[in-house]
Protein backbone atom coordinates (compact mmCIF):
# COMPACT_ATOMS: atom_id res chain seq x y z
CA UNK A 1 0.00 0.00 0.00
CA UNK A 2 1.81 3.41 -0.91
CA UNK A 3 0.00 6.33 0.43
CA UNK A 4 -3.62 4.27 0.96
CA UNK A 5 -3.45 2.95 -2.19
CA UNK A 6 -3.97 -0.81 -2.10
CA UNK A 7 -1.94 -2.34 -5.07
CA UNK A 8 -1.02 -5.85 -3.75
CA UNK A 9 -2.95 -9.28 -2.49
CA UNK A 10 0.92 -10.37 -0.66
CA UNK A 11 -0.75 -8.62 2.74
CA UNK A 12 1.01 -11.96 4.80
CA UNK A 13 4.67 -11.72 3.07
CA UNK A 14 4.51 -7.55 4.52
CA UNK A 15 6.61 -8.95 7.52
CA UNK A 16 8.71 -11.33 6.14
CA UNK A 17 12.04 -10.85 4.76
CA UNK A 18 12.07 -9.21 1.67
CA UNK A 19 14.46 -9.52 -0.95
CA UNK A 20 15.25 -6.38 -3.18
CA UNK A 21 16.12 -6.05 -6.62
CA UNK A 22 18.26 -3.26 -6.50
CA UNK A 23 19.19 -1.76 -10.08
CA UNK A 24 22.01 1.23 -9.44
CA UNK A 25 21.43 1.26 -13.24
CA UNK A 26 24.31 4.48 -14.23
CA UNK A 27 26.24 7.51 -13.07
CA UNK A 28 25.10 8.63 -9.74
CA UNK A 29 22.34 5.85 -9.50
CA UNK A 30 25.11 3.58 -7.69
CA UNK A 31 26.10 6.21 -5.21
CA UNK A 32 22.42 7.30 -4.30
CA UNK A 33 21.47 3.69 -4.22
CA UNK A 34 24.05 2.54 -1.49
CA UNK A 35 23.84 5.52 0.54
CA UNK A 36 20.04 4.67 0.59
CA UNK A 37 20.00 0.91 1.10
CA UNK A 38 22.72 1.91 4.17
CA UNK A 39 19.53 3.89 5.56
CA UNK A 40 17.45 1.16 5.41
CA UNK A 41 19.90 -0.70 7.34
CA UNK A 42 20.48 1.18 9.64
CA UNK A 43 16.48 1.78 10.13
CA UNK A 44 15.88 -1.67 10.83
CA UNK A 45 14.49 -2.82 7.59
CA UNK A 46 15.71 -6.66 7.09
CA UNK A 47 16.05 -7.89 3.50
CA UNK A 48 18.48 -9.31 1.15
CA UNK A 49 19.61 -7.24 -1.73
CA UNK A 50 20.12 -8.59 -5.05
CA UNK A 51 21.92 -6.40 -7.99
CA UNK A 52 19.94 -6.02 -10.92
CA UNK A 53 21.89 -5.22 -14.38
CA UNK A 54 20.45 -2.22 -16.12
CA UNK A 55 21.46 0.47 -18.09
CA UNK A 56 23.98 1.83 -20.96
CA UNK A 57 26.64 -0.26 -20.43
CA UNK A 58 24.38 -3.11 -20.98
CA UNK A 59 23.06 -1.47 -23.82
CA UNK A 60 26.63 -1.22 -25.44
CA UNK A 61 27.86 -4.54 -24.57
CA UNK A 62 25.06 -6.72 -24.93
CA UNK A 63 22.59 -4.80 -27.25
CA UNK A 64 20.01 -4.71 -23.81
CA UNK A 65 19.58 -2.15 -21.52
CA UNK A 66 17.11 -4.29 -19.61
CA UNK A 67 18.91 -7.84 -20.00
CA UNK A 68 16.34 -10.97 -19.27
CA UNK A 69 18.41 -11.95 -15.93
CA UNK A 70 16.63 -8.17 -14.42
CA UNK A 71 13.56 -9.45 -15.98
CA UNK A 72 13.42 -12.66 -14.35
CA UNK A 73 14.52 -11.15 -10.51
CA UNK A 74 12.24 -8.70 -10.89
CA UNK A 75 9.42 -11.31 -11.84
CA UNK A 76 10.52 -13.61 -8.93
CA UNK A 77 11.09 -11.18 -5.86
CA UNK A 78 8.29 -8.43 -6.90
CA UNK A 79 9.66 -5.57 -5.37
CA UNK A 80 12.78 -2.79 -6.79
CA UNK A 81 14.52 -0.44 -5.90
CA UNK A 82 15.95 1.55 -8.71
CA UNK A 83 18.90 4.50 -9.18
CA UNK A 84 18.93 6.05 -12.61
CA UNK A 85 20.30 5.36 -15.98
CA UNK A 86 21.35 7.39 -18.92
CA UNK A 87 19.39 7.81 -22.10
CA UNK A 88 20.11 8.71 -25.74
CA UNK A 89 18.83 9.66 -29.12
CA UNK A 90 18.55 6.84 -31.88
CA UNK A 91 21.59 8.27 -33.45
CA UNK A 92 24.21 8.09 -30.56
CA UNK A 93 22.74 4.91 -29.11
CA UNK A 94 23.77 3.11 -32.20
CA UNK A 95 26.96 4.97 -32.47
CA UNK A 96 28.31 3.93 -28.97
CA UNK A 97 26.90 0.49 -29.42
CA UNK A 98 29.82 -2.59 -29.71
CA UNK A 99 30.87 -3.35 -32.94
CA UNK A 100 30.86 -6.57 -32.27
CA UNK A 101 27.13 -5.90 -32.51
CA UNK A 102 26.48 -3.25 -35.10
CA UNK A 103 23.91 -4.94 -38.05
CA UNK A 104 22.50 -7.32 -36.17
CA UNK A 105 18.74 -5.33 -35.80
CA UNK A 106 19.34 -3.93 -31.90
CA UNK A 107 17.40 -0.75 -31.25
CA UNK A 108 17.37 1.16 -28.49
CA UNK A 109 14.31 1.46 -25.95
CA UNK A 110 14.59 3.04 -22.79
CA UNK A 111 14.97 0.28 -19.99
CA UNK A 112 12.53 1.76 -17.83
CA UNK A 113 10.09 2.66 -20.03
CA UNK A 114 10.42 -0.85 -20.96
CA UNK A 115 10.22 -2.11 -17.69
CA UNK A 116 6.98 -0.19 -17.00
CA UNK A 117 5.34 -1.95 -19.87
CA UNK A 118 6.88 -5.04 -19.30
CA UNK A 119 5.56 -5.07 -16.16
CA UNK A 120 2.43 -3.76 -16.47
CA UNK A 121 3.66 -0.43 -13.78
CA UNK A 122 1.09 1.93 -15.14
CA UNK A 123 0.19 3.89 -12.32
CA UNK A 124 2.90 6.19 -11.17
CA UNK A 125 2.84 8.29 -7.90
CA UNK A 126 4.99 11.63 -7.83
CA UNK A 127 4.61 13.31 -4.41
CA UNK A 128 5.64 16.83 -4.22
CA UNK A 129 6.12 17.74 -0.74
CA UNK A 130 7.23 20.87 1.30
CA UNK A 131 10.03 19.84 3.92
CA UNK A 132 10.16 22.46 6.70
CA UNK A 133 13.59 24.77 6.58
CA UNK A 134 14.50 23.63 3.06
CA UNK A 135 16.13 26.41 1.59
CA UNK A 136 14.92 25.70 -2.08
CA UNK A 137 11.43 25.89 -1.07
CA UNK A 138 9.35 28.30 -3.84
CA UNK A 139 8.85 31.75 -2.19
CA UNK A 140 6.69 34.40 -3.80
CA UNK A 141 5.59 38.12 -3.07
CA UNK A 142 2.70 38.59 -0.72
CA UNK A 143 0.94 41.75 0.32
CA UNK A 144 2.39 44.81 0.92
CA UNK A 145 6.54 43.62 0.66
CA UNK A 146 5.89 40.25 2.86
CA UNK A 147 7.53 37.32 1.63
CA UNK A 148 5.02 34.21 1.58
CA UNK A 149 5.92 30.61 1.49
CA UNK A 150 3.52 28.42 0.44
CA UNK A 151 3.32 24.73 1.72
CA UNK A 152 3.04 22.21 -1.18
CA UNK A 153 1.95 19.00 -0.72
CA UNK A 154 0.61 17.58 -4.03
CA UNK A 155 0.88 13.86 -5.20
CA UNK A 156 0.75 13.61 -9.37
CA UNK A 157 -0.29 10.23 -10.69
CA UNK A 158 0.89 9.63 -14.01
CA UNK A 159 -0.37 7.24 -16.11
CA UNK A 160 2.39 5.42 -16.65
CA UNK A 161 2.91 2.65 -19.79
CA UNK A 162 0.64 4.78 -22.55
CA UNK A 163 0.31 8.17 -24.23
CA UNK A 164 3.51 9.84 -25.85
CA UNK A 165 6.16 7.50 -24.28
CA UNK A 166 4.35 4.10 -25.45
CA UNK A 167 6.97 3.95 -28.16
CA UNK A 168 4.59 3.11 -31.60
CA UNK A 169 5.98 5.75 -33.88
CA UNK A 170 8.01 5.13 -37.28
CA UNK A 171 10.10 7.45 -39.18
CA UNK A 172 9.58 6.67 -42.97
CA UNK A 173 6.44 4.87 -42.27
CA UNK A 174 5.87 1.90 -44.21
CA UNK A 175 2.49 1.21 -46.77
CA UNK A 176 0.33 -0.29 -44.50
CA UNK A 177 0.82 2.15 -41.59
CA UNK A 178 1.38 5.11 -44.16
CA UNK A 179 -2.01 4.41 -45.97
CA UNK A 180 -3.62 4.32 -42.71
CA UNK A 181 -2.82 7.26 -41.48
CA UNK A 182 -3.89 8.71 -45.24
CA UNK A 183 -7.79 7.55 -44.17
CA UNK A 184 -7.83 10.74 -41.60
CA UNK A 185 -8.72 14.04 -43.57
CA UNK A 186 -6.39 16.30 -41.28
CA UNK A 187 -3.59 13.70 -42.41
CA UNK A 188 -4.46 14.18 -45.90
CA UNK A 189 -4.75 17.79 -46.22
CA UNK A 190 -2.31 19.01 -43.70
CA UNK A 191 0.52 16.36 -44.49
CA UNK A 192 0.14 14.67 -47.99
CA UNK A 193 2.49 17.14 -49.36
CA UNK A 194 5.65 15.33 -47.12
CA UNK A 195 8.26 12.90 -48.91
CA UNK A 196 7.60 9.72 -46.71
CA UNK A 197 10.90 9.77 -45.92
CA UNK A 198 11.13 12.79 -44.26
CA UNK A 199 7.96 12.19 -42.31
CA UNK A 200 8.24 11.08 -38.66
CA UNK A 201 5.16 9.71 -36.73
CA UNK A 202 4.67 9.18 -32.74
CA UNK A 203 1.61 8.17 -31.68
CA UNK A 204 -0.92 9.11 -28.11
CA UNK A 205 -2.40 5.90 -27.54
CA UNK A 206 -4.97 6.00 -24.55
CA UNK A 207 -7.04 2.80 -23.23
CA UNK A 208 -9.89 3.10 -21.23
CA UNK A 209 -9.12 0.60 -18.89
CA UNK A 210 -5.82 1.97 -17.65
CA UNK A 211 -7.00 5.61 -18.05
CA UNK A 212 -9.90 4.40 -15.43
CA UNK A 213 -7.29 2.63 -13.27
CA UNK A 214 -5.43 5.78 -12.81
CA UNK A 215 -7.91 7.73 -12.12
CA UNK A 216 -9.12 5.30 -9.89
CA UNK A 217 -5.78 5.45 -7.58
CA UNK A 218 -6.19 9.40 -7.68
CA UNK A 219 -9.45 9.42 -6.42
CA UNK A 220 -8.71 6.75 -3.43
CA UNK A 221 -6.12 8.90 -2.25
CA UNK A 222 -8.14 11.98 -2.44
CA UNK A 223 -10.56 10.33 -0.82
CA UNK A 224 -8.11 8.77 2.50
CA UNK A 225 -6.79 12.24 2.38
CA UNK A 226 -9.86 13.73 3.23
CA UNK A 227 -9.42 16.07 -0.21
CA UNK A 228 -12.34 17.40 -2.25
CA UNK A 229 -10.98 17.76 -5.94
CA UNK A 230 -8.86 16.34 -8.22
CA UNK A 231 -7.26 17.93 -10.35
CA UNK A 232 -6.91 16.81 -14.29
CA UNK A 233 -4.11 18.13 -16.01
CA UNK A 234 -4.62 17.63 -20.07
CA UNK A 235 -5.40 19.22 -22.91
CA UNK A 236 -8.83 18.54 -24.38
CA UNK A 237 -10.06 21.00 -26.17
CA UNK A 238 -7.00 20.89 -28.34
CA UNK A 239 -6.33 16.79 -27.95
CA UNK A 240 -9.70 15.94 -28.20
CA UNK A 241 -10.15 12.13 -27.87
CA UNK A 242 -7.41 11.29 -25.44
CA UNK A 243 -7.55 13.99 -22.84
CA UNK A 244 -11.08 14.02 -23.67
CA UNK A 245 -11.13 10.48 -22.67
CA UNK A 246 -9.56 11.16 -19.57
CA UNK A 247 -11.51 14.11 -18.14
CA UNK A 248 -14.40 12.50 -19.07
CA UNK A 249 -13.43 9.27 -17.57
CA UNK A 250 -12.92 11.27 -14.38
CA UNK A 251 -16.04 13.24 -14.34
CA UNK A 252 -18.24 10.25 -14.94
CA UNK A 253 -16.18 8.61 -12.12
CA UNK A 254 -16.42 11.69 -9.61
CA UNK A 255 -20.75 11.56 -10.46
CA UNK A 256 -21.08 7.88 -9.96
CA UNK A 257 -19.07 6.44 -7.10
CA UNK A 258 -16.88 9.75 -5.91
CA UNK A 259 -20.10 12.21 -5.36
CA UNK A 260 -17.99 14.48 -2.56
CA UNK A 261 -14.98 14.84 -4.82
CA UNK A 262 -15.47 17.01 -7.94
CA UNK A 263 -13.07 17.21 -10.98
CA UNK A 264 -11.12 20.06 -12.02
CA UNK A 265 -10.31 20.76 -15.11
CA UNK A 266 -6.66 22.40 -15.98
CA UNK A 267 -4.73 22.47 -18.94
CA UNK A 268 -1.60 21.47 -18.97
CA UNK A 269 -0.18 24.85 -20.41
CA UNK A 270 -2.16 26.37 -17.85
CA UNK A 271 -1.44 24.16 -15.05
CA UNK A 272 2.53 25.27 -15.30
CA UNK A 273 1.65 29.02 -15.03
CA UNK A 274 -0.67 28.51 -12.21
CA UNK A 275 1.69 26.07 -10.47
CA UNK A 276 4.10 29.31 -8.99
CA UNK A 277 0.83 31.46 -8.78
CA UNK A 278 -0.79 29.47 -6.17
CA UNK A 279 0.83 25.67 -5.85
CA UNK A 280 -1.01 24.97 -2.27
CA UNK A 281 -4.47 24.65 -4.13
CA UNK A 282 -3.45 21.77 -5.66
CA UNK A 283 -3.66 18.26 -3.77
CA UNK A 284 -4.36 15.31 -6.15
CA UNK A 285 -3.07 15.89 -10.17
CA UNK A 286 -4.01 13.17 -12.12
CA UNK A 287 -2.57 13.17 -16.25
CA UNK A 288 -1.23 11.44 -19.06
CA UNK A 289 2.37 9.93 -19.60
CA UNK A 290 4.17 13.27 -20.77
CA UNK A 291 1.62 16.05 -19.52
CA UNK A 292 2.11 13.92 -15.86
CA UNK A 293 5.95 13.91 -16.40
CA UNK A 294 6.17 17.66 -17.27
CA UNK A 295 3.71 18.72 -14.17
CA UNK A 296 5.98 16.44 -11.68
CA UNK A 297 8.99 18.32 -12.72
CA UNK A 298 7.34 21.80 -12.31
CA UNK A 299 6.06 21.08 -9.34
CA UNK A 300 9.45 19.08 -7.98
CA UNK A 301 10.61 22.80 -8.80
CA UNK A 302 8.99 23.71 -6.09
CA UNK A 303 10.19 21.70 -3.08
CA UNK A 304 13.84 22.10 -3.60
CA UNK A 305 14.15 20.38 -7.27
CA UNK A 306 14.71 16.68 -8.63
CA UNK A 307 17.07 15.93 -5.40
CA UNK A 308 13.87 16.06 -3.32
CA UNK A 309 11.62 14.22 -5.90
CA UNK A 310 10.75 10.59 -5.44
CA UNK A 311 8.29 7.88 -7.04
CA UNK A 312 6.86 4.77 -7.40
CA UNK A 313 5.41 2.74 -10.17
CA UNK A 314 2.97 0.61 -9.50
CA UNK A 315 1.69 -2.67 -10.79
CA UNK A 316 -0.57 -5.38 -10.01
CA UNK A 317 2.26 -7.55 -8.76
CA UNK A 318 5.84 -5.70 -9.23
CA UNK A 319 6.35 -2.45 -8.10
CA UNK A 320 9.58 -0.39 -9.23
CA UNK A 321 10.91 3.12 -6.84
CA UNK A 322 13.11 5.27 -8.16
CA UNK A 323 14.05 8.60 -7.52
CA UNK A 324 12.83 11.27 -11.19
CA UNK A 325 16.21 12.64 -11.79
CA UNK A 326 18.70 11.13 -14.35
CA UNK A 327 22.39 9.71 -14.26
CA UNK A 328 24.02 12.89 -13.56
CA UNK A 329 27.14 11.69 -15.83
CA UNK A 330 29.34 14.28 -15.04
CA UNK A 331 28.96 13.95 -11.58
CA UNK A 332 29.72 9.99 -11.46
CA UNK A 333 33.65 10.09 -11.60
CA UNK A 334 34.15 12.52 -8.56
CA UNK A 335 35.95 10.82 -5.47
CA UNK A 336 33.75 11.73 -3.27
CA UNK A 337 29.76 11.62 -4.42
CA UNK A 338 28.74 15.45 -4.05
CA UNK A 339 24.82 14.13 -4.71
CA UNK A 340 21.78 14.37 -2.50
CA UNK A 341 20.20 10.97 -1.65
CA UNK A 342 17.53 11.80 0.02
CA UNK A 343 15.30 11.62 -3.42
CA UNK A 344 16.72 7.60 -3.34
CA UNK A 345 15.60 7.73 -0.02
CA UNK A 346 12.31 9.41 -0.22
CA UNK A 347 11.63 6.33 -2.96
CA UNK A 348 12.67 3.65 -0.02
CA UNK A 349 10.16 4.95 1.70
CA UNK A 350 7.45 5.04 -0.39
CA UNK A 351 8.50 0.99 -1.12
CA UNK A 352 8.11 0.52 2.58
CA UNK A 353 5.07 1.96 2.65
CA UNK A 354 3.90 -0.38 -0.06
CA UNK A 355 4.79 -3.51 1.56
CA UNK A 356 3.54 -2.77 5.29
CA UNK A 357 6.38 -1.69 6.67
CA UNK A 358 4.67 1.96 7.90
CA UNK A 359 6.71 1.97 11.22
CA UNK A 360 10.33 2.06 9.80
CA UNK A 361 8.34 4.36 6.52
CA UNK A 362 7.82 6.72 9.37
CA UNK A 363 11.09 6.50 11.20
CA UNK A 364 13.11 7.72 7.89
CA UNK A 365 10.66 10.24 6.59
CA UNK A 366 10.49 11.99 10.09
CA UNK A 367 14.51 11.86 10.09
CA UNK A 368 14.96 13.21 6.91
CA UNK A 369 12.59 15.99 7.94
CA UNK A 370 14.17 16.16 10.90
CA UNK A 371 17.91 16.83 8.95
CA UNK A 372 16.46 19.45 7.05
CA UNK A 373 14.61 21.43 9.24
CA UNK A 374 17.84 22.06 11.64
CA UNK A 375 19.93 22.95 8.48
CA UNK A 376 23.11 21.88 9.55
CA UNK A 377 23.81 19.26 7.17
CA UNK A 378 22.68 20.37 3.87
CA UNK A 379 24.32 19.14 -0.06
CA UNK A 380 25.44 20.98 -2.22
CA UNK A 381 21.62 21.83 -4.12
CA UNK A 382 20.74 23.03 -0.79
CA UNK A 383 23.46 25.33 -0.52
CA UNK A 384 22.50 26.79 -4.18
CA UNK A 385 25.88 25.91 -5.59
CA UNK A 386 26.76 25.10 -8.99
CA UNK A 387 27.65 20.94 -8.44
CA UNK A 388 31.66 20.30 -8.60
CA UNK A 389 34.39 18.52 -6.22
CA UNK A 390 35.18 21.98 -4.73
CA UNK A 391 31.56 22.22 -3.03
CA UNK A 392 33.04 19.92 0.02
CA UNK A 393 35.52 22.53 0.69
CA UNK A 394 32.43 25.01 0.57
CA UNK A 395 31.14 23.04 3.57
CA UNK A 396 28.46 20.79 1.67
CA UNK A 397 27.74 17.34 2.36
CA UNK A 398 28.92 14.39 0.51
CA UNK A 399 26.39 11.83 -0.46
CA UNK A 400 27.74 10.00 2.47
CA UNK A 401 27.24 12.56 4.83
CA UNK A 402 24.02 13.32 4.16
CA UNK A 403 22.56 9.15 4.81
CA UNK A 404 25.08 9.58 8.00
CA UNK A 405 22.99 12.84 9.56
CA UNK A 406 19.69 11.10 8.29
CA UNK A 407 20.46 7.46 10.00
CA UNK A 408 21.69 9.57 13.52
CA UNK A 409 18.23 11.38 13.62
CA UNK A 410 16.69 7.13 13.42
CA UNK A 411 14.81 6.63 16.34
Amino acid sequence: MVYGIKITKNDKLKHMKRTIVAMPGDGIGKAVLNECIRVLEAAGFDADYVNGDIGWDFWCNEGNPLPDRTIKLLEEHKIGLFGAITSKPKDKAASELSPALEGKGFQYYSPIVSMRQLFDLNICMRPCKTFVGNPLNFIKKGLGDSIVEPEVDVMIFRQNTEGLYGGVEWTNPNDQVYDALMTHPKFKKNFDWCPRPELAVSTRIFTKKYTTRIIKAAFEYAKKRGFDKITVCEKPNVIRETSGMMLKIAQDMSKNEYPDIWVENVNIDAQMMWLTKNPEKYNVIVAGNMFGDIVSDGFAGLVGGLGFACSANIGKEVAVFEPTHGSAPKYADYEVSIVNPIAMVLSAVMMLEHIGENSIANNIRNAVTEVIAEGKVKAYDMMKLSGSPEVILKGAASTAQMADAIIAKLK
